[in-house]
């Protein structure tokens, strides 16, 4: 989620609260993003891992639709109806990854870069960020997949270099929505398919 952070789905539980996921009742931080699928999306976990960036651990390869948001928790049903409607109308789409960029010097920041799915990620963005979401953007949206986030400049360049030739094409199915734990994780929460009924 645009600083980038997301995590392993938890185990389902009885009932009880996960302690690291905040009370319902209360400010909870959220973000929406595009999960990178296997085998994909855990191989380029462990290349962000191997450059030592102490948040690879804590998130799941993604591509961000909503970066990290402060909502009421009572607002949660409303947004979960606003993502449903959004993903009701939207259908599959391709992302092919090629290479690597990077933001610096305006962002410590070097990702995998899209040659394909642009457009697609741009319309689902500007749909997810509406309506209960709408936010003022701190950067314009450029999807990527970040690799290596403020990092010293010399594992930065290396990591630029390391996938400036790296290759992945999968369709895109869908979106999930994440949330950011006590614990510092972000976990998903729900996803959305495109064209699935509500609670599908």
């Amino acid at each position: 989620m645009a600083a980038d952070r997301a995590a392993p789905q938890p185990a389902p539980g009885d009932g009880a609260r996960d302690p690291a996921v905040p009370a319902r009742d209360g400010a909870r931080t959220i973000g929406v993003a595009i999960p990178i699928p296997e085998p994909y999306g855990r191989r380029l976990q462990r290349r962000r891992e191997s450059f030592g960036d102490p948040l690879a651990t804590a998130i799941p390869t993604h591509i961000t639709l909503l970066p990290p948001t402060t909502v009421d928790g009572a607002a949660m049903a409303g947004i979960e109806d606003h993502l449903v409607r959004i993903a009701r109308t939207e259908r599959a789409f391709w992302i092919r990854l090629r290479g690597t960029g990077t933001f610096r010097p305006v962002s410590p920041v070097v990702f995998v870069a899209l040659a394909d799915g642009i457009g697609g990620c741009e319309q689902l963005q500007a749909r997810v960020a509406s309506g209960p979401l709408v936010r003022e953007p701190t950067f314009p949206y450029h999807p990527h997949v970040t690799i290596a986030h403020h990092l010293p400049e010399e594992v930065m360049d290396r990591a630029f270099k390391e996938l400036a030739g790296y290759r992945a094409d999968f369709e895109v199915w869908g979106f999930s929505l994440y949330e950011h734990g006590r614990d510092g994780v972000w976990r998903p929460q729900r996803d959305f398919v495109f064209g699935a009924a509500p609670g599908a």
